[in-house]
């Protein structure tokens, strides 16, 4: 692959709902440009895109993948993005790699909550797109209803630059509205076809829609407009882009992946609208944090960002990177910005799928990889260490559902982490802990199907399987009642004897522990004072109603006897031990739950069905707040132990459209009944 100047890069995500035909799309891509000689497809398990062994046996995309199509002179660097709602981070940074999307549409199910999702996030970001509609070719397709769907979802501004010539059975092509030409497709190629009088009018109807929102964008083409006299193609080509850029137009073209009809419209639209890196108005999703400010110029001192990370079990660590401004070149020295290192590349390419071109050098605003970056993590800056610069860290979303996992073979567990910590340099989004208290190992990600796949990849590249276990809730015991209690410990069995005696009152308190002493005229020596607390600490890791830590109470040592002889430290530390089970016994101990604040985010639609599921699940609800789109965000309180499926039903309650984060809060008292069945578990455990 020849190297392309920044003027000649567009750099697009293709985003969309699972299903809608992404993958097939690019494959249509790859082979109307002439880099493939055979039109790849999903269901024969032979694309370009999706080439994990995972993703060809599922049928679907789970990782983003670089495309690279050559057009006209041009390149196009399509970032291919999961649909899954639990990649979203896939997909997030796939955008702020591009100046521009493509939103895929299934013809045959129209806006799925996908597209709603995506079209809100772009929107948000002020990023320009295309929508192309899919699958325009299957069954029952209305394409008129479509376009009134398009316009009540997201506004006037989606304009056809592309119309299908028959629907269902009878698609065969697609007329270019901007040149006014019908074009019907055999084995993929475009042959121009005659259109009848009601094409030509419906086609004339639809220029004069898209000369009206590229008059607007321009005084001088206002005046033309009004003036009765036509756009030339130059004229057009900057109106458009202007109007794509400022967010009043978005072009709407029609067509099949999988039968690669439509293609060649969407790459000329690309190449001849879509901003280039360097266009001054082009969004910068890399923002920056501080240095030296640059531009997106080949001219100014190199830097890069790298958006996405593959961990390959044969070439070592990928990193696939954009760079932001100058050229690399095989021989440039990376400085790492964030960790402080001196990185060495180890070959220079660009990705397709998962084939590796070679390059001698890469310009700003394109897309390239290297292999070998020790220190080097997804979201960092690479730069000329004499001019340095560093670029904002994506935010990812936090997880919201989570997995408690073992290795099934015991001799595992180093290899298990070392295997979790390469798929976690892979994707930001999904976290592994080990919690300290309850020993368990668990993995948190965005929904179920990102958490099998990561199963599945454990399995499949890393050789070691798990097994899901059943979470261990971190509960804790308290008090609620003040007792004053003596605990003893006298042991003789010939020689030296052992012998402490202490009178400790335990009551609740604020603090999750405190402890003091009130002792009068020496009845326990201070020396002996730790040795009690010490005691008291080892003993509240286990609470006398179910085992839990004990927490929020107070241990008082007012009183006390002990031995010239037999005294010693074990001893009073064994009698702090046996106060401390008889006074929780008689400080009426109750069991604790960690309680949990969510906040969800849903259309009001489903406001009352969520607001039913929450009080099932022993939650509270706090408040609402309307936000500016018309959805609700509902803030609750619920029990940790209510919530470990919360996303799968709030998914299934609200069709896919509600998204939630939460955070620990506290731990209150768990109700009698409920308690009851916990601490009767645990005892059966024993």
């Amino acid at each position: 692959m020849k190297v392309y100047t920044t003027d000649k890069v567009r750099n697009l995500a293709l985003v969309g709902h699972s299903g809608s035909g992404k993958t097939n799309l690019t494959e249509a891509m790859l082979f109307q440009s002439g880099a493939t000689k055979k039109l790849g497809n999903v269901s024969s398990k032979n694309t370009i895109s999706d080439f994990s062994k995972e993703e060809r046996e599922r049928g679907t995309s789970i990782a983003t993948s670089i495309i690279p199509v050559e057009w006209r002179n041009y390149k196009v660097n399509i970032i291919d993005t999961p649909g899954f709602l639990d990649f979203v981070g896939e997909a997030h940074s796939a955008l702020r790699a591009s100046e521009a999307a493509i939103m895929v549409i299934d013809a045959t199910k129209g806006i799925e909550v996908g597209t709603e999702r995506t079209w809100k996030y772009t929107e948000k970001i002020g990023l320009p797109r295309i929508i192309f509609i899919n699958k325009i070719d299957g069954e029952n397709v209305n394409f008129r209803k479509l376009m009134d769907e398009l316009e009540a979802a997201f506004g006037k501004k989606v304009i056809p630059f592309s119309v299908p010539i028959g629907e269902g059975e009878n698609f065969i092509g697609v007329t270019d509205v901007i040149f006014q030409k019908g074009y019907k497709y055999v084995n993929s190629a475009p042959q121009e076809t005659e259109l009848n009088h009601d094409q030509v009018k419906a086609t004339e109807r639809m220029y004069e829609e898209i000369a009206e929102v590229v008059a607007g964008s321009d005084e001088v083409l206002m005046e033309k407009y009004f003036s009765g006299e036509k756009f030339t193609r130059e004229d057009l080509l900057r109106g458009v882009t202007t109007a794509l850029l400022e967010g009043d137009a978005v072009p709407l073209l029609v067509g099949s992946g999988e039968k690669g009809i439509g293609i060649d419209i969407l790459l000329n639209t690309i190449v001849n609208y879509m901003p280039a890196p360097d266009d001054d108005r082009a969004h910068l999703g890399f923002r920056y944090k501080e240095g030296e400010e640059r531009k997106v110029s080949e001219k100014d001192p190199f830097a890069a960002v790298v958006f996405k990370t593959i961990s390959d079990p044969f070439l070592g660590k990928i990193s696939i990177f954009k760079v932001i401004s100058g050229i690399l070149t095989k021989n440039t020295t990376l400085y790492n910005v964030n960790n402080d290192e001196t990185e060495k590349l180890g070959g220079l390419f660009v990705m397709r799928g998962k084939e590796q071109i070679e390059v001698d050098e890469i310009h700003a605003g394109d897309i390239g990889a290297t292999t070998k970056l020790v220190g080097t993590l997804t979201g960092d800056t690479l730069c000329d260490k004499d001019h340095l610069v560093e670029y904002k860290k994506l935010k990812h979303p936090t997880p919201v559902l989570y997995y408690a996992i073992e290795p099934k073979t015991k001799g595992d567990e180093e290899k298990l982490t070392q295997s979790l910590k390469k798929i976690r340099d892979e994707d930001p989004t999904f976290t592994v802990e080990r919690n300290t208290e309850t020993k368990q190992m668990t993995i948190g990600g965005q929904g179920k199907v990102q958490l099998d796949v990561i199963l599945e990849k454990l399995k499949n590249t890393y050789g070691v399987e798990v097994e899901i276990v059943p979470f261990i809730i971190p509960y804790r015991e308290t008090i609620r009642k003040t007792a004053s209690v003596q605990g003893k410990h006298k042991k003789q069995s010939g020689g030296a004897g052992q012998y402490g005696d202490v009178w400790i009152r335990f009551e609740p308190s604020e603090a999750e522990f405190e402890f003091d002493e009130e002792v009068f005229g020496g009845a326990v020596p201070k020396n002996y004072f730790p040795a009690v607390e010490k005691g008291i600490i080892e003993s509240k890791e286990k609470g006398v109603l179910a085992g839990y830590p004990v927490t929020n109470f107070k241990a008082v040592l007012y009183d006390g006897s002990y031995h010239d002889v037999d005294s010693n430290e074990m001893s009073f530390k064994l009698a702090a031990n046996l106060a401390f089970k008889k006074g929780m016994q008689e400080a009426s101990p109750v069991l604790l739950e960690p309680i949990m604040k969510v906040e969800v985010t849903i259309p009001e639609a489903y406001l009352g069905d969520v607001m039913g599921d929450m009080n099932k699940r022993r939650g509270r609800i706090l408040g609402m707040d309307q936000q500016n789109d018309g959805t609700q965000v509902l803030i609750a309180e619920a029990p940790q132990a209510e919530l470990f499926t919360y996303l799968i039903d709030l998914r299934s309650l609200t069709q896919g459209r509600g998204t939630f984060n939460m955070e620990f809060v506290r731990y209150e008292e768990v109700p009698q009944n409920i308690a009851e069945k916990i601490i009767e578990e645990r005892q059966t455990d024993k």
